[in-house]
């Protein structure tokens, strides 16, 4: 190991080239700061320094009285896809039904096309007006709204702007997996925080800020992969928890609401510093239009804004007029409210029959996926089921710290006839594994 600098900007420069030629591979310890700071002749405050701006980077971990470590790449969990296969019915993927997409061009066209030049406003005023429409009765008079493309890039600018390397990010376990996996990249550290039927835990995330997370994302309705939305006084209570950590950064992901069935409960306290709420289209629209709108206190937007600026990466105007068009059209309102009552009706049948067969999903339930607690492990099970015809996701796949025995069920193109045969099978195959 060859460490070389006389100041503490020369010295990470040094492990950093270090670590990017091989020489130092993930998990070697860096030498104790005393004994390095003698071998190179410098104070210690200087090697102190250089760790400290490793770790900041992402570069390096602290492990206590392990020392400081090269920071290993991490394993990044599994993502939401699709299985392309005609004699397999696809209720793993988490995706909308086709049939309740609207046609954007349709209403695009219906509105009209306007070309946008350099130095137009980087929001389309009609969308900041729905945006403000939709955010007023939840938002302090305040607030301002800023656009990404979907709710996950919104998750990454937020956490990447707000946090640094290292930082701790209180998420809900059983785990969004993009989320998750947004995380991770960020080279920040996921600590779990349990929920119920009714959302996330307040004890468990109450620990988790103790411990010392520095941000909270919260679903407040349709968590992924749950379904659990929160109740009014399970919203109360997180916000207590929340008044006294006034440090944290919150953000609310509302993924979907457009097609929500549930009441929206805010866990944001009024008077929160940092603070911001998603609203994305992609699961009423569809997937590919990615957009989200977000409403955040003035110092989040501005981070926002400066990462998406005219002539950088502002959310493209074809795609908000497209948005705008669509959120202002009687008709593509109309079918979103039809899909939402139609996604219920589904998962509703699913859960009779289930019920029926003395299968107990978790109650109540919202969104495209239905969560089914079994009493063998989850991922044979999931096996055998896809060499019956039908894809589901094992609940291991978003465990972070708990073991999960659970299948998320996507409920969004199952059909009443094939509820009662999946709920036939799943309880033959649990037979057979007891």
């Amino acid at each position: 190991m060859n460490i070389t600098g006389q100041t503490a900007a020369e010295i990470f420069d040094s492990v950093r080239q270090l670590v990017h030629a091989g020489c130092l591979p993930p998990g070697e310890a860096l030498p104790p700061v005393r004994q390095l700071a003698s071998v190179l002749g410098v104070n210690r405050n200087t090697v102190a320094s250089a760790y400290r701006r490793l770790v900041a980077a992402g570069v390096a971990v602290t492990r206590g009285r392990h020392g400081t470590l090269i920071r290993s790449s991490p394993q990044l969990p599994e993502h939401e896809r699709r299985i392309h296969d005609a004699l397999v019915h696809d209720l793993g993927s988490g995706n909308p039904a086709v049939q309740w997409l609207p046609d954007p061009i349709d209403a695009l066209a219906s509105a009209g096309y306007r070309p946008v030049l350099y130095g137009d406003a980087a929001i389309a005023p009609v969308l900041a007006q729905q945006g403000r429409a939709w955010f007023d009765a939840d938002s302090p008079g305040d607030y301002q709204v800023q656009l990404t493309h979907g709710a996950v890039d919104a998750l990454e600018r937020l956490l990447g702007s707000g946090l640094t390397a290292g930082d701790r990010v209180a998420i809900e376990e059983p785990c969004y997996l993009s989320g998750l996996r947004t995380v991770l990249a960020l080279a920040l550290e996921p600590v779990g925080v349990a929920v119920d039927a009714f959302g996330m835990q307040p004890a468990a995330l109450q620990q988790a800020l103790e411990a010392g997370a520095q941000a909270v994302v919260i679903t407040p309705r349709a968590h992924n992969p749950t379904g659990a939305s929160l109740s009014g006084e399970r919203a109360a209570a997180l916000r207590q928890v929340l008044k006294r950590f006034p440090h944290v950064l919150v953000i609310e992901d509302d993924h979907f609401a457009l097609l929500a069935q549930a009441r929206y409960y805010p866990v944001i306290p009024a008077r929160m510093p940092r603070w911001a709420r998603i609203r994305s289209v992609s699961k009423a629209l569809g997937p590919d239009l990615r957009l989200a709108i977000v409403a955040s206190d003035p110092d989040t937007a501005q981070q926002l804004s400066l990462r998406l600026v005219r002539g950088n990466t502002w959310v493209s105007h074809l795609l908000q007029q497209t948005v705008a068009a669509c959120l202002a059209s009687p008709a593509v309102l109309q079918q979103v409210q039809a899909a939402g009552a139609d996604y219920a009706s589904r998962r509703a049948a699913l859960v009779a029959a289930l019920s029926r067969r003395g299968l107990l999903p978790w109650l109540p339930s919202e969104g495209l996926n239905l969560w089914l607690p079994v009493p063998v492990a989850s991922q044979p099970l999931a096996e055998r089921l896809l060499r019956r015809g039908w894809w589901v996701r094992a609940g291991e796949v978003f465990a972070l710290q708990q073991p999960m025995q659970a299948l998320r069920i996507t409920i969004a193109t199952l059909a009443a006839r094939d509820a009662e045969r999946l709920a036939e099978d799943i309880v033959a195959l649990i037979e057979d594994a007891g």
